[in-house]
């Protein structure tokens, strides 16, 4: 039988809930600060932010030459005329104080301040919760103009699974659909490189637009619980489709493969090496402020995949970039495939019913990664389908589109 979420809701009067109750975004990132849980994870956090932005590598070796400031090829041109005009009906419908606290220049070391906690680590431009309707209306429209349809939807989603959260466990002022921050990078133009980013618990999106060209990464989507069962917004799932394919890939593969891709067969193995797991991220690596980290290669090739599981590789991959705009959309997945000869392709845990498990994409071009978590606003103790993290990154250096900011300022 399929478990609930709400199996695992807390008492009202536990701990857990109940030490927050009052507490905001900004008053909890105190009192996080010195929570066991939380404390030593921040810690941590810190001592990476200050680092210069190089970029993921599997080898600590940024690889040249895969990205180019260059005109799209036709039909992959980003909307880049829809994104300025929305980002100047924000520009003008703010305050002065406002656009002054919204606006960073295009390489900004503050790209790398998202996180996807509930509390506030970093707080980075606008706080959607705090302005106006009109003033928060106009940032979600320059969201709304450089996704996708789907991708938009799913965005928006994830914010009201985070106010359904907060409602389930009386902490509405600390989580609601409008916990989130909003920055713009750059002057908006049709010919220079600027973009924008909003973050906040569960989602993280960082887009850059240079010319005809857009970069939508790194972009963390997460959700716990992942269905909304009552309320104004009841019906809304999310990652079901990404979820399925995984499995039906998996179950896929010749069984000699299969146990090629299985760097641990469980969630929490013990013959997983010190530092595997961590106490916010579990088993996925390029998380938040995980800007410069080296993740070797594992698993097996894309090239080695039987036709039947390569047609369910390429469908995860789709998936995956399917928040993209169409353009942008087809130029990612070209660049993608064309690297499929060195991509891999690697798997944690179980994948059949409702196993809980962990897998990632990973090529010079790409990394992709979904791992379900144990419960933080739930209080189930293992990993469950009902919470999970994804993350998506532009490795070697192109993550925030900085490749193309860079050659844009000819570094």
């Amino acid at each position: 039988m399929q478990s609930s979420f709400r199996d695992f809701l807390y008492a009202p009067d536990h701990p857990r809930v109940a030490r927050l109750r009052g507490l905001d975004a900004r008053s909890y990132a105190e009192e996080a600060k010195t929570d066991s849980f939380a404390g030593p994870m921040i810690e941590g956090w810190q001592k990476l932010y200050p680092a210069p932005f190089v970029g993921v590598t599997n080898d600590g070796v940024i690889r040249p030459g895969l990205f180019s400031l260059a005109e799209a090829r036709p039909g992959e041109e980003a909307p880049t005329a829809e994104m300025v005009a929305a980002a100047g009906k924000l520009l003008a419908t703010a305050s002065a104080e406002q656009r002054n606290r919204l606006s960073y220049a295009a390489d900004a070391h503050e790209w790398q301040s998202w996180a996807n906690p509930e509390f506030m680590q970093h707080d980075t431009g606008l706080r959607l919760e705090d302005l106006d309707p009109a003033v928060r209306d106009a940032a979600l429209a320059v969201v709304e103009a450089s996704l996708s349809p789907e991708g938009y939807a799913l965005a928006r989603n994830l914010m009201r699974i985070n106010g359904f959260l907060g409602e389930l466990v009386e902490l509405p002022e600390l989580m609601n659909e409008y916990s989130y921050n909003f920055a713009l990078y750059g002057e908006p133009s049709e010919t220079e490189p600027w973009g924008w980013q909003l973050f906040g618990h569960h989602l993280a999106l960082n887009c850059l637009v240079a010319g005809t060209q857009l970069v939508l990464s790194p972009m963390f989507l997460g959700a716990e619980p992942d269905v909304i069962d009552a309320g104004p917004h009841k019906g809304v799932k999310v990652f079901k489709e990404r979820i399925s394919v995984a499995r039906d890939l998996m179950a896929s593969l010749p069984e000699f493969l299969r146990g090629e891709a299985l760097s641990f067969a469980e969630m929490v193995d013990p013959a997983m090496p010190e530092g595997r797991l961590h106490p916010g991220d579990e088993r996925h690596l390029a998380g938040c402020f995980q800007d410069n980290r080296v993740i070797p290669y594992e698993g097996i090739l894309a090239g080695s995949l039987p036709p039947e599981s390569l047609a369910l590789f390429d469908r995860l991959v789709e998936d995956f970039v399917a928040a993209l705009p169409a353009g942008p959309r087809a130029a990612r997945l070209r660049e993608i495939r064309e690297h499929f000869g060195e991509t891999r392709f690697s798997w944690i845990g179980g994948w059949q019913g409702e196993d809980a498990f962990y897998f990632r994409i990973q090529s010079p071009v790409v990394v992709m990664e979904l791992d379900h978590h144990t419960g933080v606003f739930l209080n189930n103790d293992t990993p469950a389908p009902f919470h999970m993290h994804t993350v998506l990154r532009t490795p070697n250096g192109n993550d925030y589109g900085r490749a193309l900011v860079r050659q844009s300022q000819g570094s």
